[in-house]
């Protein structure tokens, strides 16, 4: 028997349960994998209480992203597979000791990765890769201006934004975090609840505004950024952690020639998927170079996951929270 948490009817974290299930064979082009972490997302949280634009058929297991190793594989996969440490990409498949998932959602992990920050790394840095590189066509000595910077895809849009060449300014509400955004390469900060947020992002470019901004935030911090873009800007619209989606009076994108751009890295992997592997194969290779170091702030035990989803829910934690599926293991 292995155990998983199950939602039987959308909530708080602790209405839901950790059950017993028996342990399956995978069927053809699927395999089983042992998890040993998993990440826990503010998405992840919201998705569970029902209060994502995107509702799971119940019941099921939260969380979608996880790494571990290969015990079975099913018809059409290499039995070579078998032992090999990946990260897994897979919607409800991740707060649970034992999963079986389609082969090709399972990537093998760099050898110098451990499985803490293989668990919540293809979801963020892909998210902040994709953003950046094909919607944002970011350019070598553009300034990047990242919202929600101590966030999961803010703290990544950071680093991959310095490898890429940026200058970058990082918005974040507290402290701990824009100290987590300096952590990660940016080259000044700002505090996300200024009064003078506009001032402030002007003052951090030098006086001039900014070539692209990566917004997970939404509410009114969109708006103030849009204004904040130069000729030929770019916003990237990844998300709305901030809690509402912002109107934007539509005659901005004229007078600045900016543009405001959709970020969906779930569609973007189904409709592009050879692209949305390269960008993968890139963010392996800038983390083997030592350009990329996921921020792991805290790891609970499964038993401990009410805790640790009510804390991912209140935004508060500078740097990722991940669950340990192996007492006494280390990840």
């Amino acid at each position: 028997m292995s155990r998983a948490v199950v939602i039987h009817a959308f909530g708080h974290p602790s209405t839901f349960a950790l059950e017993p299930r028996p342990i399956e064979m995978p069927g053809a082009g699927r395999i089983a994998v042992r998890i040993h972490a998993a990440g826990i997302s503010f998405v992840d949280v919201l998705v569970a209480a029902g209060e994502y634009q995107l509702k799971p058929p119940l019941p099921f297991v939260p969380g979608s992203e996880f790494s571990g190793v290969i015990t079975a594989v099913g018809e059409g996969v290499d039995p070579a597979r078998i032992g090999e440490r990946v990260l897994c990409s897979a919607f409800g498949a991740a707060i649970a000791e034992d999963a079986i998932i389609p082969a090709k959602l399972a990537l093998p992990i760099p050898a110098d990765m451990d499985f803490a920050e293989a668990a919540v790394f293809r979801v963020s840095y892909a998210t902040a890769y994709y953003a950046l590189v094909q919607r944002g066509n970011l350019k070598p000595g553009e300034t990047v201006l990242v919202l929600g910077a101590g966030g999961a895809v803010g703290y990544a849009a950071v680093e991959v934004a310095k490898a890429l060449g940026a200058t970058v300014i990082g918005s974040a509400s507290t402290e701990a975090k824009r100290a987590l955004a300096t952590r990660a390469g940016a080259n000044r900060t700002i505090d996300a609840r200024s009064a003078t947020w506009r001032e402030d992002v002007k003052a951090a470019n030098g006086g001039r505004p900014v070539d692209v901004v990566i917004d997970p935030v939404g509410g009114a911090a969109t708006e103030l950024a849009f204004r904040s873009l130069a000729w030929n800007g770019r916003l990237l619209v990844i998300g709305f952690a901030g809690g509402s989606i912002a109107k934007l009076p539509v005659n901005l994108a004229l007078l600045k020639g900016a543009s405001l751009i959709g970020v969906d890295v779930r569609q973007f992997g189904e409709y592009e998927p050879e692209l949305a592997k390269a960008n993968v194969d890139a963010l392996f290779g800038l983390y083997e170079a030592g350009h990329l170091h996921p921020p792991i702030a805290k790891t609970y035990t499964l038993d401990q996951f009410v805790a640790a989803m009510v804390e991912a829910r209140s935004g508060e934690t500078a740097g990722r929270i991940v669950l340990n599926m192996r007492d006494g293991v280390t990840l």
